[in-house]
């Protein structure tokens, strides 16, 4: 009875870890699983599995011009994304790393799209661009309907994420703006280094961590963008703007093909693991630490 007791009070630190677990379970691990579940059945209207149709699903969506689409729209959007919600948030935290008067509200309001709702945003934006009572063709004197035309649809829904990401990017950068020593700054002037020589000789490399850790977490951010298409396009015009993410929410809830969505999730996150794990592969030749 002593010895079960020693065992029982060794393993009480992991009891703690029992919560963190059966919320994990819940929550990702058997949605996870269930999904992979029905990516080989036919379902019904409520999604329940009802035949079994093995690798079907899969080599519809292969084969499919559809789905290789919104795989190629996908990864433009993506590119867009990320890198114009990165240089953004560079460029602001940059001019924020020096100190001048008004600082405070310059670098609140560079920091504030990550507190608006991609919803909210885009509900905003949609008025801006609007053909005929929006501010942006009204300023520009232009004549396009920018959300409604296949060349500029996905453009713009892409501008809109990347500034809904730059804020917190404006952090990230910040951050690591702040942990840079001045003294190498200082010593550089000293050698005659100019304000380029110094931003890309000094600046990138020692910002490079949070860098590859900013652009890993904004193309997980990117594939993941729902809201803004779903208001902005819902997918249109045609499929110019028909994201992985908003034709598996076209199939499962429009479509009832719940069989189908579920494959597709399958497939995307298969995409963003390889993208990860290939990021992770590089990160030694380019970050600096």
């Amino acid at each position: 009875m002593k010895a079960f007791a020693e065992k029982l009070k060794g393993c009480s630190p992991y009891a703690y870890l029992i919560p963190c677990f059966a919320i994990f379970a819940m929550f990702l691990f058997y949605p996870f699983v269930k999904t992979i579940y029905l990516s080989f059945f036919l379902t019904d209207k409520l999604g329940r599995a009802k035949i079994f149709v093995g690798a079907e699903n899969y080599t519809d969506l292969l084969t499919s011009e559809s789905f290789y689409n919104s795989i190629l729209v996908t990864l433009i959007f993506v590119v867009i994304v990320v890198f114009g919600s990165m240089l953004l948030g560079l460029i602001a935290a940059v001019l924020c790393s020096k100190t001048f008067p008004g600082i405070r509200a310059f670098s609140t309001a560079y920091a504030l799209p990550m507190a608006i709702a991609s919803s909210g945003a885009a509900m905003i934006f949609k008025v801006i661009l609007n053909p005929t009572i929006g501010l942006f063709n009204k300023i520009t004197g232009l004549d396009i309907n920018w959300i409604s035309d296949p060349r500029y649809a996905l453009v713009c829904v892409a501008v809109l994420t990347a500034w809904l990401n730059s804020g917190i990017n404006f952090l990230y950068f910040s951050a690591g703006l702040g942990n840079i020593d001045e003294s190498i700054y200082e010593r550089a002037s000293v050698d005659g280094a100019n304000a380029f020589q110094k931003f890309f000789r000094l600046t990138l490399p020692g910002l490079s961590p949070i860098m590859f850790y900013t652009l890993v977490v904004n193309i997980i951010q990117a594939f993941q963008s729902f809201g803004q298409v779903k208001i902005l396009t819902q997918g249109g015009p045609g499929e110019a703007t028909n994201l992985i993410v908003y034709s598996i929410y076209r199939d499962a809830f429009f479509n009832y093909k719940f069989g189908s969505a579920a494959a597709q999730s399958v497939i995307l996150f298969l995409i963003i693991m390889a993208l990860t794990l290939i990021m992770f592969k590089i990160e030694k030749k380019g970050v600096k630490y």
